[in-house]
């Protein structure tokens, strides 16, 4: 019987520590026998021996350097291209590397594959849900879209003992199938950091991909997204800064996110992001 070849997506920047943990609890968790991993590691440009580290700890890691201006979207996206000049895959699975991941994590999305085979009859992109270790609650995995005439807001969905079918994904954990790749590709070039995940649920649901959240808990990660804007003890520059950074608000790929899903919102959105660099303080009180 042939192998499930699954190709592991991480990259990382100076955090040596967290990396290695993450490809620790990948490593020690369930490994079908049928199932085989090839694990493709992109660092830009670490500082900090993270790149060293992983060579002498992980010999079977496949290490890239980046030159440190990759950012997370565009450091996906390389090594995945990377992994595809490599092999042809089956599957392919994005992992953060400040994740810890849980023993069962690949066996909760195998069955989510099977899953969306017995429901749709094809393979889709699968997020499995992350909780924080201490507080215990969910910090990333599959959401809902909720709008009003103003606003899209999105809900976080906690995950049970079946796979739910969702419209956005984190892609903290994604398994993301050939058939998704084959039809809408890979991530999009034009985001740089964030974004790049939910755009890319929204992509496979507009060509009728399934999009789950997979059963159970499949690891550990904390939010590090308290408040996405500079509060009001910063300066005018150093907020306008931030809005532009793409670790920041991200302003032309939000706004570029925005009028490709939800026109209907761009004036909103817009407003929004001046709103949070200009009058922090309004912002916080009347979000």
């Amino acid at each position: 019987m042939k192998k499930q070849e699954i190709a592991v997506l991480i990259t990382c920047y100076n955090r040596k520590s967290k990396t290695i943990a993450c490809l620790n609890s990948l490593f020690e968790a369930e490994i079908p026998s049928d199932y085989n991993l090839d694990v493709y590691l992109m660092d830009d440009g670490s500082i900090d021996g993270t790149a060293e580290a992983i060579k002498l700890l992980f010999p079977n890691v496949s290490v890239w350097q980046g030159n440190g201006n990759l950012y997370w979207a565009r450091g996906m996206h390389l090594i995945w291209e990377r992994a595809m000049k490599e092999k042809v895959y089956d599957a392919f699975l994005l992992i953060n590397d400040d994740v810890c991941l849980f023993h069962d994590f690949l066996i909760n999305l195998i069955k989510t594959d099977k899953y969306s085979l017995s429901q749709n009859g094809r393979s889709g992109i699968y997020s499995g849900a992350t909780i924080d270790k201490n507080s215990q609650k969910v910090t990333y995995g599959g959401l809902k879209i909720k709008t009003n005439h103003l606003i899209v807001r999105l809900k976080q969905l906690s995950p049970t003992e079946y796979p739910q079918s969702c419209e956005i994904t984190n892609a903290n954990i994604l398994w993301v199938s050939k058939t998704a790749v084959d039809i809408i590709g890979i991530f999009d070039k034009r985001f740089i950091h964030g974004i790049a995940d939910f755009d890319y649920a929204l992509r496979a649901q507009k060509k009728n991909i399934p999009v789950y959240l997979s059963p159970y808990v499949c690891g550990e990660c904390t939010d590090d997204h308290p408040i996405n804007w500079k509060e009001g003890k910063s300066s005018i520059r150093e907020r306008i800064i931030y809005l532009k950074s793409p670790k920041g608000l991200a302003y032309n790929e939000y706004l570029y996110y925005i009028r490709k899903h939800f026109p209907f919102y761009l004036p909103y959105s817009f407003v929004m992001l001046w709103m949070k660099t200009f009058f922090p303080v309004l912002w916080q009180k009347f979000k």
